[in-house]
């Protein structure tokens, strides 16, 4: 229960780091599905039947392969974020200053001390497997363990941003059976369904009485929430080549939607626990819907576009309430509809080499008013390059490499409700990130 809830919160605050699991796609939605497609920036996801990571890309494609395979791989991601032009001050009523009762005005004191190092978030490896059995022309069965959405971000202890968000960790994992049926050499359809499981952590920390008038890291208090939930979803593809050289795919994949039910705690520096309670938030992951198109130019040379569509709009804030209906956090998220567009090629060197190649953008869900040192992400360019090496009619060993660069931005944050109301603060600064995705693939055929 525990971890169920803090999963959500986590969720809700993945975007925080733009790069941190999802270094390829918008808000905290992970793209690291096939390494293969990382090489031409996904630009053909829906489109391009490379191997069996085509059952997370478009399931209608899995009657396209010829034999059961299996392809498993994963991608590093190494991400670097500077902060820069820091302001964060802290705030407390003027009554309680002078030693009284509160009476509803606060006075900036000074400066929140601590540090601002950036690199918040660690490095991250995403794995994936998945399994795709042609049973004869029209008929194929598929199987793909993959995580779809997560985000990790860790400042240090002293964050002068700390009262906004010090942790947040968020792990989607989902499981997903699949079966595609080609009707002739021109059209091919598939589903799957997709059993999904979720968990997380996110803290953040209160300044204490004691420290009321310094806010002092020594005397802050820590307070965090975690949970886990599981839940079900499910996607759609259909594939049509209207000439053997183009081929068109398109593909949706549902809303997941979690009740997460788990715990919220607060405690100080002495280990006391100043309040502890149920807790329970409403998550629901977005829908998605990508289109590709793959164009066979010549015997070595293919090129890709993809465009993506998310509904992110649906994330409008994280709202964590305790068993009593009692509103423990409220922040406000507003996201909006993000697309996201590629292009890519690939060319064949020799009868057992593939070089690749590719170009993303993809549009950040977030807004100016709501940014948050959770979620400090803006619009981002891809550039992607790989290779794909089949010694053997039975294997290919793929690599890749991206490099990620998002447009700077900023956040402006401000509390008044620390201290029991009597205290504030403020914090804005400067972001810049950056992403380094280093990924490798193995392609079994039997």
């Amino acid at each position: 229960m525990h971890n169920k809830f803090n999963k959500l919160a986590l969720a809700v605050a993945v975007a925080t780091a733009a790069f941190a699991s999802q270094a390829q796609a918008g808000g905290y939605q992970i793209n690291e599905q096939s390494v293969s497609g990382q090489g031409y920036g996904h630009a053909g996801r829906s489109s391009n039947v490379e191997d069996a990571t085509i059952v997370f890309g478009n399931p209608a494609g899995m009657s396209f392969l010829d034999r059961a395979q299996i392809s498993v791989g994963g991608t590093y991601l190494n991400v670097n974020s500077d902060i820069s032009n820091v302001e964060a001050n802290r705030k407390l009523d003027v009554g309680v200053a002078q030693g009284g009762s509160a009476i509803g005005t606060q006075m900036t004191l000074g400066a929140v001390p601590g540090g601002n190092e950036g690199d918040m978030v660690p490095g991250t490896l995403i794995p994936y497997a998945f399994y795709a059995h042609p049973v004869n022309d029209k008929l194929a069965f598929g199987f793909g363990v993959y995580a779809p959405f997560g985000s990790k971000t860790d400042y240090e202890d002293d964050f002068q941003g700390r009262y906004f968000g010090d942790y947040t960790e968020v792990t989607v994992a989902s499981a997903q059976p699949t079966v595609s049926y080609r009707f002739n050499d021109q059209w091919s359809v598939g589903a799957g369904i997709t059993y999904n499981q979720v968990e997380g952590e996110l803290r953040r920390q209160l300044p204490s009485q004691a420290n009321a008038s310094t806010f002092d890291p020594s005397g802050d208090i820590d307070s965090r929430v975690d949970g886990d939930d599981q839940a079900w979803g499910y996607n759609l593809g259909v594939m049509y080549r209207p000439v053997p050289e183009t081929t068109l795919g398109l593909t949706y994949r549902s809303k997941v939607d979690y009740k997460l039910e788990g715990d919220f705690s607060a405690t100080s520096p002495t280990g006391n626990v100043v309040r502890s309670s149920a807790a329970n938030l409403d998550l629901t992951t977005p829908e998605t819907v990508n289109f590709s198109l793959t164009q066979q130019m010549s015997d070595r040379l293919k090129l890709m576009f993809g465009a993506s569509w998310v509904r992110w709009s649906q994330f409008e804030e994280i709202r964590v309430v305790d068993d009593q209906g009692g509103l423990i956090t409220n922040e406000e998220q507003n996201y909006s509809n993000a697309w996201a567009f590629a292009t890519g090629g690939e060319y064949q060197l020799t009868p057992t080499l593939a070089l690749r190649a590719g170009l993303t953008l993809d549009m950040t869900p977030t807004n100016d008013d709501d940014r948050s040192v959770r979620i400090p992400s803006d619009d981002r360019r891809i550039f992607s390059l790989g290779a794909g090496w089949t010694p053997t009619d039975d294997v290919t060993i793929d690599v890749a490499y991206s490099y990620l660069t998002e447009r700077g931005t900023f956040v402006e944050q401000e509390r008044t409700d620390l201290l029991n109301g009597a205290g504030g603060a403020t914090y804005s600064a400067d972001y810049k990130n950056e992403a380094h995705g280093f990924g490798a693939q193995l392609t079994y055929r039997f």
